[in-house]
């Protein structure tokens, strides 16, 4: 087996579409990440952390329908941002070991067939946004000026994972929105910690490609922090944990919040503890683990419904 040929870190053959899909649909669903279903996760939490909190405030269970509304979104959304990402970054990716073999670099899939599966995917998702309220409808709207200026973050700052955080995280305030037609200082303590916890695992994320991005000319906050990485996401997980216990407190949430909460603490912080700048596959296990830290918040949220006392 040739380097070019080997599995890459992220992609490697053992992922259930190329074990399971037939393969004209493999490209597809390769250009949507389906392969990679973590992004799902990580864009469609915040969301249903969002209406965790309204569900929480309200002293109610989450409407089940707006839960898979989210996730249905969530897929559709993460799918036709990550082809656009390659669309823009097509050039970039061809020159990255990781993402030379994305299906528009490696000419699987052209550029105009990746824009009409943005375009179905955007389509789709739309019809889902338009049976929320109008609040919601508008943040939705005004999120896209964070989707479209991603991919270029990468050209111009040191922190695109910083606008990632202000992009992926967006769903906290959309679903706090859709639960209650309205917006609260809680749902945006949420979302700015939700802003920290991306930062953090997303600089986790880019010390697999530290090399790539130099010879690229590419900037992340991995490269920008280097050896200080694991102390910089440190930092960044606890303005994360502060700014979701700050959530908790002004939305007035039961006292069972906090177990929940403090293993997601304990959790981001195990995370910086065994970074390791030199060791990309390493890093990724770490940024997959993110799943469980954002399904710990969400637990959290929901066990503050209980309001047997006072928060803390």
């Amino acid at each position: 087996m040739t380097a070019a040929d080997a599995p890459l870190p992220d992609a490697a053959p053992e992922n259930w579409v190329d074990r399971f899909a037939p393969p004209p649909l493999r490209p597809w669903l390769k250009l949507g990440r389906f392969d990679r279903p973590i992004g799902i996760w990580l864009l469609m939490l915040p969301g249903w952390q969002g209406l965790a909190l309204a569900a929480a405030m309200k002293g109610q269970w989450p409407d089940p329908i707006l839960m898979a509304q989210f996730f249905l979104g969530a897929a559709l959304m993460r799918s036709a941002g990550c082809a656009y990402n390659d669309i823009v970054d097509r050039d970039i990716d061809a020159k990255v070991a990781r993402t030379a073999l994305r299906p528009i670099p490696a000419g699987q899939i052209s550029v105009r067939q990746a824009w009409a599966f943005v375009a179905v995917c955007c389509l789709v998702s739309l019809g889902i946004l338009l049976t929320m309220p109008p609040v919601a409808i508008g943040l939705r709207f005004g999120s896209l000026l964070l989707v479209a200026g991603y991919p270029f973050m990468k050209r111009i700052t040191w922190w695109p994972q910083a606008w990632l955080g202000l992009t992926f995280n967006w769903g906290a305030l959309l679903g706090f929105a859709a639960a209650t037609g309205t917006l609260a200082w809680p749902a945006v303590l949420l979302y700015a910690g939700g802003v920290f916890w991306t930062l953090g695992y997303d600089t986790i994320y880019a010390v697999q490609d530290l090399e790539d991005d130099a010879l690229a000319g590419v900037k992340s906050s991995a490269r920008r922090l280097g050896e200080a990485a694991p102390k910089g996401v440190l930092g960044f997980y606890v303005l994360a944990f502060i700014l979701a216990l700050a959530a908790a407190w002004f939305g007035k949430l039961g006292p069972l919040f906090l177990p929940p909460a403090a293993l997601y603490g304990i959790h981001l912080s195990r995370q910086a503890q065994a970074l390791d700048v030199r060791d990309g596959k390493a890093a990724l296990r770490l940024f997959k683990s993110n799943g469980l830290a954002g399904a710990l918040l969400f637990a959290a949220l929901m066990a503050g419904l209980w309001k047997g006392g006072a928060l803390f």
